[in-house]
């Protein structure tokens, strides 16, 4: 890029900084608008070196759209401005509210994600390549493990002739399976399609009903569409191609899913898929009123698939990795011109969305750096402190000191930074001085709870005798004793 055209781009980028202005009357935003200026000046400056026609962004923090910014255009050729509420196509992204759908039949007692796919679809004749393998199972079907071909017996993605769910069961006794179930990772459009019939079977009604009236509608989506009819469809943002030799982007054909329709169809705006990422947080909640209960939240989240490498894996619907020493959950989306990313961290409950309307559009990418840039920032001014309700006692320093076992392994009890911790090293000890320090919460008299990231949850109870003095300490259902005074 030449010289004089960067120095104009960074000028209008500073003009976009200087011109931002705060979405809601938050001062917890206040705080970190700094933050959000230079985001906005990295993401205008990735649409310009890109060409991505239109770029839309979302932050969440637990039940909150925190910020949310369009850049660019719906529309080149009419100028039409990309706004907050534009609609998106969100493709695979989909694939979680499938999966979402049958934990709910789960939870209602309608189906057990280990029963054979074969019991709820008995059409569901597949050729099986490994005929001595165990059924494969709707688990396997929502961890992408069911080895299962990655699409129907039909060239959609070629001539975007998609076929009907009638036109898939004729079909499916032609194909045959690829891995034995379990065995491998392999995306798979023809699996969630799928689920999603057996989402139709199970709860007795349309595929696209039961997502409007079990997960939209008690959410509060309503600008989505699980199958947009042609009034919805005027509404989306002009699909683009990647970057052609010659043009810019072409426009890209609507292409109805139809039977692929649980794998790729659906179609929102920003705030509404902000609440179904706020959904995600809401891991405390069992209740009957739930959409979803916490703990099936929990289990959709966690690694049900790992991969050799021990690099990624999946869970039950919703992709997951580490980043930063933290477990990340996400899926993205692609269909005609519209890429779509969803990234959410569940332990700290922040998420990122990002919309783009080209085929070129990287949104993984965008929303990649973006948790890693805004994450920290936002938990600094939204998220509360686990420790900042316990104030410093004191009284714990006549805990402090070296502990020992009958196995000779010693426990240091120290305070640090006005918090009390234990320690006991390992051997070899680890690389780093503090990483198995366990932070000790006051529970009651003498009494303290093993929390934050090496705590198990258990207690930690400081014995005296009658003169006074500690003669020993029960951690969970175990004791140590003071080293000065211990004798093996």
């Amino acid at each position: 890029m030449k010289y004089h055209s960067l120095v104009r781009i960074v000028m209008l980028l500073l003009f976009v900084a200087n011109s931002f202005s705060m979405s809601k009357n938050d001062s917890r935003l206040e705080l970190i608008e700094p933050q959000l200026k230079l985001l906005e000046i990295w993401i205008k400056a990735q649409q310009e070196y890109r060409s991505i026609p239109g770029i839309s962004v979302g932050l969440i923090y637990d039940q909150e759209l925190i910020y949310s910014e369009s850049f660019g255009f719906a529309n080149l050729e009419k100028s039409i401005t990309l706004q907050d509420e534009s609609a998106f196509r969100i493709a695979s992204i989909t694939k979680t509210f499938t999966a979402t759908a049958l934990m709910q039949l789960r939870d209602a007692g309608k189906l057990r994600l280990d029963d054979p796919v074969k019991a709820y679809l008995p059409w569901f004749n597949i050729k099986q390549k490994f005929p001595d393998q165990p059924a494969i199972t709707i688990r396997q079907l929502l961890t992408h493990t069911s080895g299962l071909p990655r699409e129907a017996a039909f060239p959609y993605w070629t001539d975007h002739e998609f076929p009907t769910m009638d036109q898939i069961k004729a079909s499916i006794a032609s194909q045959e399976t690829i891995y034995p179930p379990a065995t491998k990772f392999k995306y798979s459009n023809l699996g969630l399609a799928l689920a999603g019939e057996i989402v139709s079977v199970v709860s007795g009604m349309p595929y696209a009903e039961y997502i409007q009236t079990y997960i939209f509608d008690p959410l509060g989506m309503h600008s989505s569409s699980v199958i947009p009819d042609s009034e919805y469809q005027q509404q989306l943002v002009t699909p683009y191609s990647h970057r052609l030799e010659g043009v810019s982007h072409a426009i890209l054909e609507y292409t109805d899913t139809k039977g692929i329709t649980p794998a790729a169809s659906i179609a929102t705006t920003m705030t509404d898929l902000s609440r179904y990422v706020s959904l995600q947080f809401r891991v405390d909640d069992n209740s009957s009123a739930a959409v979803l209960r916490g703990s099936s939240l929990n289990e959709m989240h966690r690694v049900q698939w790992l991969r050799p490498s021990w690099s990624n894996g999946w869970g039950l619907g919703w992709a997951t990795w580490q980043r930063s020493g933290k477990s990340v959950n996400g899926h993205g989306g692609w269909v005609a011109g519209n890429r779509t990313q969803v990234m959410f961290i569940p332990e700290d409950k922040v998420g990122v969305i990002v919309f783009t309307n080209s085929d070129d559009g990287e949104p993984s990418y965008l929303a990649r750096h973006i948790l890693d840039f805004m994450g920290p920032v936002i938990l600094s001014q939204y998220a509360p402190d686990d420790t900042s309700d316990i104030e410093f006692d004191s009284a714990w320093k006549q805990y402090t000191g070296t502990y020992t076992d009958p196995w000779y392994f010693d426990t240091e009890v120290m305070i640090i930074d006005q918090q009390l911790f234990m320690n006991t090293f390992s051997f070899p000890p680890e690389d780093d001085p503090g990483s198995e320090l366990v932070e000790l919460s006051p529970e009651g008299k003498h009494t303290f709870r093993m929390i934050g990231d090496n705590g198990n949850g258990e207690l930690v109870v400081f014995i005296f005798d009658d003169a006074g003095e500690i003669y020993q300490v029960k951690v969970g259902n175990n004791y140590i004793y003071p080293k000065a005074l211990y004798r093996h």
